[in-house]
């Protein structure tokens, strides 16, 4: 029953993929009938908070956009391109890495992933390539992260082998970075040029596209006239991405609750709101461009996709979490070095590097894994992206105007599977290599 249901789910994605627009969410919905009405699964709850963060966020970058910051901030990356703009690749997922390092979370990189798409576009790079490498990257930064709750997990379940968590930074850390930096020469390369993409120049046959993205080609991103209002909306956009990734590595900035810090989820929806309201009342923008402009526009189409797919996935994890997590413990109880697949598929299944710690990493030290495998391996919490309904994937096809980053044909042959298995490979290698010498 449980792979019939499952069935169901990979069909949905199929053909919302192909619909386009808002098909992933309205499809989601339609599986979600067929989950609950059909197989009698009870519904979990919608990803709330990921959908309210990714709304702040969008109306920030909206407001910023119809300030003008978007066009300031593609002149200066622009300026930092133009000798070679084919390093937006390598740049983009250390940026989003570093976001999430600092703020524990890797939902910071929705912040950065219009401006992504619109420089690559712009510089004539293919977007996909660096949007496929921040999303992942923005993932993989968890683990490096000493405020994540995967990280914080590991420590704790080690602690008694006498590991600390600068013994578990030490290896993941450089590993992960390393092994993004080698994934990214390697998906540097992957797919057609932007301007031999065929899909690219289809869309540019369309009129309706073309005045889309009226003036973005026809005018040097150099050379575009930048008022005082486009450089206080960035200021003020860049300040509150500044608050949230200081909060993130400070908690006890955050308003205590209950003795626990208010969550992140609640810190970026408060700040990126605020900071969309001060940009709409220093910088002015028209009310009706912020609503008009392509950010707004991809930001709730991620929405509505996020909305129906992830609730669609959740809902088929929920229904059968048990079956799903004895298996995995199983095969790590059959075969140890079988850990760092356990980790991933599981972390595919629950889409949390945190419950996915705290499950399979007690199996690990009862069967006597030495703690060097556990914390090498460890990076392999991150298999959000083998099934694309995660929210920055979903997120950043929509912003990618050109058509590059896609679910593919057949699901599984989407922008972000290489990017993502070369990252795991390398990362896990790298890990192996440190954790024998540091560990």
């Amino acid at each position: 029953m449980f792979f019939i249901e499952f069935a169901v789910v990979l069909i949905c994605i199929l053909i919302g993929a192909r619909i386009g627009g808002i098909g992933l969410g309205v499809m989601g919905g339609v599986g979600l009938a067929v989950l609950t009405f059909g197989f009698g699964l009870e519904p979990s709850s919608p990803p709330i908070d990921v959908m309210l963060m990714i709304m702040a966020v969008v109306a920030a970058a909206a407001a910023m956009q119809a300030s003008g910051g978007l066009n300031y901030m593609i002149k200066i990356a622009s300026k930092i391109l133009r000798k070679n703009p084919k390093h937006i690749t390598f740049i983009a997922p250390m940026v989003t890495y570093c976001f999430t390092i600092m703020a524990g979370t890797g939902h910071v990189a929705y912040s950065v992933l219009p401006v992504i798409a619109e420089v690559s576009r712009r510089s004539g790079v293919r977007p996909e390539r660096p949007l496929g490498m921040a999303v992942i990257a923005s993932q993989f930064g968890i683990v490096a992260s000493p405020i994540a709750a995967a990280v914080v997990a590991l420590v704790a379940f080690l602690e008694p082998q006498g590991i600390t968590l600068g013994t578990v930074l030490a290896v993941t850390i450089p590993a992960t970075f390393f092994g993004l930096a080698t994934a990214c020469a390697i998906v540097n390369k992957l797919g057609k040029e932007l301007k031999d993409d065929p899909e690219y120049q289809r869309r540019l046959q369309d009129p309706h596209y073309r005045a889309e993205m009226e003036g973005s080609d026809t005018q040097d991103p150099a050379e575009i006239e930048v008022s005082p209002t486009a450089k206080k909306s960035v200021g003020l956009f860049l300040f509150g991405s500044l608050i949230v990734v200081l909060m993130g590595a400070f908690p006890g900035l955050r308003p205590a609750f209950d003795g626990s810090p208010m969550g992140m989820a609640h810190t970026i929806e408060i700040v990126m709101l605020s900071v969309a309201a001060l940009i709409v009342l220093i910088c002015k923008p028209d009310g009706m461009e912020i609503t008009q402009g392509s950010v707004f526009h991809a930001g709730m189409r991620a929405i509505v996709a996020i909305f129906g797919i992830a609730w669609l996935g959740n809902t088929l994890v929920a229904g059968h979490g048990d079956l799903v997590k004895e298996t995995v413990s199983g095969l790590v109880e059959f075969a140890p070095w079988t850990f760092a697949f356990a980790l991933f598929v599981l972390s595919v299944m629950v889409n949390s590097q945190g419950a996915t710690t705290a499950v399979l990493v007690p199996v690990a030290i009862t069967i006597g894994l030495p703690p060097e495998i556990i914390i090498a391996t460890f990076v392999a919490v991150n298999g959000y992206f083998f099934i694309p309904n995660y929210g920055p994937i979903i997120a950043s096809i929509d912003f990618d105007t050109t058509g590059t980053t896609k679910i593919g044909k057949y699901i599984f042959n989407h922008s972000f599977m290489a990017p993502g298995l070369l990252s795991m490979f390398f990362s896990i290698l790298y890990g192996l290599l440190l954790a024998s010498v540091i560990v």
